[in-house]
């Protein structure tokens, strides 16, 4: 320990002009302050170490001075490749103004490459950048076109395309942790997350390099738990200890025992938000949860579906998770972002974005900052500013449905409840529903192609992304869509059948929400009129998720048809209507042979285009080719 405890002033000392660094952590937590800090007075003291190259998955800083900020001097830094960059301006700007050498990769890519990097590999493969400004048939990630040499080329794998994101040594890893003990083992137990720190300091390694850790205590040699050992003493160079006020447990927050999942935090800990247009954008976005399945939020808006959640007492039947490693409980929010309480697990980022990748998202609720008609999102490039990716491309590229949530407008927005109705009180100045956006972070061409579900949600409107583009679904009570909705875009989207959003949304009280999802109410929504001979089956703003949902939905006709001596007519209704993947054969299936047992003829309606030709493809084969209605007024 005497040989690895160093200040950190002589830990920075080891770092040469040059050198490739990587720094480990996500927003506020997990970023070795202490050592960025001691960075940045040895250059501006000596003017050295001069023309580093950095690379960083998840976007560390607080929007100001602390973080990679520190490191926004001229001279200091050549060459950067980062994943989420609106955290780091002041880096940012000198990659905008062609200052430093700039890539903006997938967050979850980087994570990637840091095992790929350990492991000797030349490259790290992946479908994820397809179609997005990382394709090398758009920008290939440079923040300058052109500039420097290509990081990504577009390869061909058993017929299938991909990205290969080449690779290179790093020499140095500036990481965090919170015990070492003398012979320079490194435990966590403070910390919020673990993310990539021991794959970065392999990769280091491997790569010849010096790893320095940060920590905010010592130990006795071979004291610590084995299995509490994150990074293990034969990869570590240095350590230094770090004063507490450069050792925050986030940027928010010093020390939370429940961000360090020492205890369960009791119910209410992080309180419901007040009824502005963030919180009918995350309940709007709740109605959309699927009941047991895996959940991804992002940061910014999507964070508010977070406190919606546990407000409705939905998240013992949910599993949220956020990009750097956090598996179950509520996330925090703001500068504490990235941590979380009561989880199920905190795994590392790396683990974290293979599950993503492979398709493990039941749905995912990202941000938006620009929307174009073909459906195409933007929230990585905005003129000179440049925010990053972070995990979106991962994320909304894999997730096997879609929610973005944003506002309709920007800049000086002001909206007001009453009753149950919005009220615009003051309009945006910038449109964020464009012709076409700035860059590509999200292919909506793509993600139609493959029938991927995806909503745009607003505090005044929901829009779907069909096979012929953005269409417009729901307006909030209270407003016109011509007027209010329609006439604040750059596009005209497509409109048909346009339903109201649900007024619960606008209301103070809680929603119920848990009723909705949870209880399916099939004796309300299928009724049977014995004069008539006509069974009713009322699926509007219905979602089937499971083979249960089927067996229930079968059972309720069953109970009704079976007793009759003679055939029913039956009228569906399919508005709003959701019918997950891997059920749609199965629920095929069950449909003809009700048909078959019970109906004389069946009249069905939907105003969505895309249900009606999702449901077009189920059907045929099975009863004839179907016809759905568009209007109720038709059917």
């Amino acid at each position: 320990m005497k040989r690895k405890l160093v200040s950190g002033a002589e830990a920075v000392a080891l770092i040469r002009p040059g050198d490739t660094i990587t720094t480990s952590g996500f927003v506020g937590n997990g970023v070795p302050e202490y050592l960025l800090q001691s960075l940045e007075a040895r250059f501006l003291e000596e003017g050295a170490p001069a023309g580093l190259g950095l690379i960083f998955a998840a976007g560390q800083g607080d929007g100001k001075e602390r973080g990679l900020n520190r490191l926004g001097h001229k001279g200091l830094l050549k060459r950067v490749i980062g994943g989420h960059w609106g955290l780091i301006p002041k880096v940012a700007a000198l990659a905008v103004q062609g200052e430093i050498e700039g890539w903006n990769l997938p967050q979850g890519v980087i994570s990637h490459m840091y095992r790929d990097i350990a492991a000797g590999r030349p490259a790290t493969v992946s479908p994820v950048g397809l179609e997005t400004f990382v394709d090398p048939r758009l920008s290939g990630g440079q923040v300058h076109p052109g500039d420097g040499e290509a990081l990504v080329e577009l390869i061909t794998i058993a017929g299938r395309d991909c990205l290969a994101y080449r690779l290179f040594p790093i020499d140095v890893a500036l990481l965090r942790g919170t015990t070492a003990d003398e012979a320079g083992n490194i435990t966590m137990e403070h910390e919020a997350l673990v993310l990539d720190n021991l794959a970065q300091a392999m990769a280091v390694r491997n790569s010849g390099g010096v790893v320095i850790v940060q920590v905010e205590r010592l130990a006795a040699a071979r004291s610590l738990d084995a299995r509490a050992v994150v990074i293990p003493s034969a990869l570590v160079d240095a350590v230094v200890l770090a004063p507490p006020e450069s050792h925050m447990q986030t940027y928010a927050t010093a020390y939370s025992p429940a961000f360090a999942q020492i205890i369960r935090a009791p119910a209410g800990v992080l309180p419901p938000m007040a009824l502005d247009a963030r919180k009918i954008i995350a309940r709007r976005a709740a109605f959309e949860l699927p009941v047991n399945g895996v959940v991804n939020l992002g940061i910014g808006m999507p964070e508010g579906l977070a406190s919606v959640a546990g407000e409705e007492g939905l998240l013992e039947h949910l599993t949220l998770t956020t990009e750097p490693g956090v598996v179950g409980g509520q996330p925090a929010s703001g500068l504490d972002f990235g941590a979380a309480v009561n989880t199920d697990a905190i795994i590392p980022q790396n683990a974290q974005f293979d599950f993503y990748d492979g398709g493990g998202l039941d749905m995912a609720c990202l941000g938006l900052a620009e929307v174009d008609a073909t459906g195409n999102v933007n929230v990585s490039r905005f003129g000179s500013r440049l925010a990053g990716a972070g995990g979106f491309i991962n994320i909304s590229q894999n997730a096997r449905s879609l929610v973005f949530a944003g506002t309709l407008t920007a800049g000086g927005l002001k909206v007001a409840v009453d009753d149950g109705w919005l009220r615009i009180e003051t309009e945006g100045r910038a449109r964020k529903f464009l012709p076409q956006v700035q860059q590509i972070t999200f292919s909506g061409a793509r993600a139609a192609r493959l029938d991927r579900p995806v909503f745009y949600v607003t505090e005044r409107a929901v829009f779907e992304l069909t096979p012929d583009g953005v269409a417009l679904r729901e307006v909030a009570p209270g407003l016109d869509p011509e007027r209010d909705v329609i006439a604040q875009m750059g596009f005209r989207p497509i409109v048909e059948a346009v339903s109201e959003m649900d007024p619960r949304i606008f209301l103070p009280r809680p929603m119920d929400l848990k009723r909705d999802l949870m209880h399916m109410d099939l004796e309300e929504r299928i009724t049977l009129d014995r004069t008539e001979g006509r069974i009713f089956i009322n699926f509007e703003k219905m979602r089937l998720r499971t083979p249960d949902d089927l067996m229930m939905v079968r059972a309720r006709v069953e109970a009704l048809c079976q007793p009759l001596d003679e055939r029913v007519e039956a009228i569906v209704t399919y508005d709003g209507f959701r019918l997950e993947d891997d059920i749609a054969d199965a629920y095929g299936r069950l449909v003809a042979e009700l048909e078959e047992r019970f109906y004389s003829r069946v009249t069905r309606y939907s105003g969505s285009a895309f249900t009606r030709m999702k449901l077009a493809r189920i059907l045929p084969g099975l009863t004839g080719r179907p016809h759905l209605y568009r209007t109720p007024h038709k059917a």
